[in-house]
């Protein structure tokens, strides 16, 4: 899976600057309603914060996997963010979070939504590619990354 097929430019940000898991989600809602139009924002952050009372979507090594289901889309839609400092996030390993990559899946597709998160956590396995993504200097040079590794 190309990571670029479900990340846009315009949803790829570098050194974001928040300091809870609840604004870093609220800022994936926003963006992800620019985005998705069709989506409300309250309906979006509903949906990701939903899915951590279910448990943390921190996988540990400084990367959280929020996501949530939504109807009224297709396909999946992620959001990529690095933040300028690590946030308490209640990952697996109880390290703090700095590399995000949100998702926003159709309700229902369960296979491609697993599809999905286990593709994105392999590419992050790579240390090499996770040490690029937090030296990202700006939000182009941040999508450049994600699309060489495709």
């Amino acid at each position: 899976m190309k990571l670029s097929s479900i990340i846009n430019k315009d949803c790829s940000k570098a050194a974001v600057l928040f300091n809870s898991k609840k604004r870093i989600l609220e800022y994936v809602s926003e963006l992800a309603h620019q985005q998705l139009p069709q989506l409300e924002q309250h309906h979006i952050l509903s949906a990701l914060m939903n899915r951590e009372k279910l448990g943390s979507t921190g996988i540990g090594k400084g990367i959280a996997l929020p996501h949530g289901r939504m109807e009224g889309i297709e396909h999946v839609f992620a959001i990529l963010l690095i933040s300028e400092q690590p946030i308490p996030f209640d990952a697996i390993d109880n390290r703090p979070v700095d590399i995000f990559v949100a998702l926003i899946v159709p309700e229902g597709d369960n296979q491609q939504h697993l599809k999905t998160l286990s593709a994105i956590a392999d590419k992050l396995k790579s240390k090499e590619f996770c040490k690029q993504l937090r030296h990202a200097s700006s939000d182009s040079e941040l999508y450049s990354i994600v699309t060489a590794q495709d």
